[in-house]
């Protein structure tokens, strides 16, 4: 897997010049949609490779993948949005993205139709979450930005997976450091 690199667009008033008010965002393809994490909450950005199945794990739940020597759990962010599962092609991407656990930071892959570019969004262009009318939950959202007429579903990734689902993913990795360790005692 190799990482892929950003390159910032200049086209675009909202990202030419990054304002005191501005925040940056990675914005990605998701069906016919754009949505947006914040930047803080991304790591990397790598090529589609197909995860390790794990069984008995949600539909969404497409499996794990080894990130230099530690498991990541990936999750189909389509299929978690009840919009039916990513058709893989060349533009795939994987996105590692940090969500609060529990007790300390989880790393989590999403799986994206395609990665777009990193926009710095006024937080005037900022509307609050919608009450109705989403395809998404409410609580998923953290805002929805407004870009040349069209509006960009800002994600809370803190809020994609919920608190039984984050503790099902974190145990994934501990299985698996646990069976390393025995593996190494043997």
């Amino acid at each position: 897997m190799k990482p892929l690199h950003l390159q910032r667009k200049h086209d675009n008033a909202a990202s030419a010049e990054p304002q005191a008010d501005a925040r940056q965002y990675l914005t990605f393809q998701l069906g016919g949609d754009v949505f947006a994490i914040g930047i803080l909450a991304i790591r990397e950005i790598l090529e589609y490779l197909k995860p390790t199945h794990v069984p008995l794990m949600p539909a969404f739940i497409r499996g794990v993948m080894n990130l230099r020597g530690s498991v990541v759990p990936v999750i189909d962010l389509s299929l978690r949005f009840a919009r039916g599962e990513t058709e893989i092609n060349r533009r795939t991407c994987v996105v590692i993205i940090e969500v609060e656990g529990e007790e300390q930071l989880q790393l989590i892959g999403i799986l994206v139709d395609a990665v777009h570019e990193v926009l710095a969004i006024p937080d005037a262009d900022i509307e609050p979450p919608p009450q109705f009318g989403s395809k998404i939950r409410v609580d998923f959202i953290a805002g929805m930005a407004k870009l040349d007429g069209h509006f960009i579903v800002l994600l809370n990734v803190n809020k994609v997976l919920s608190v039984d689902e984050m503790a099902l993913i974190s145990s994934l990795g501990q299985q698996d450091a646990a069976a390393e360790t025995q593996t190494e005692k043997a």
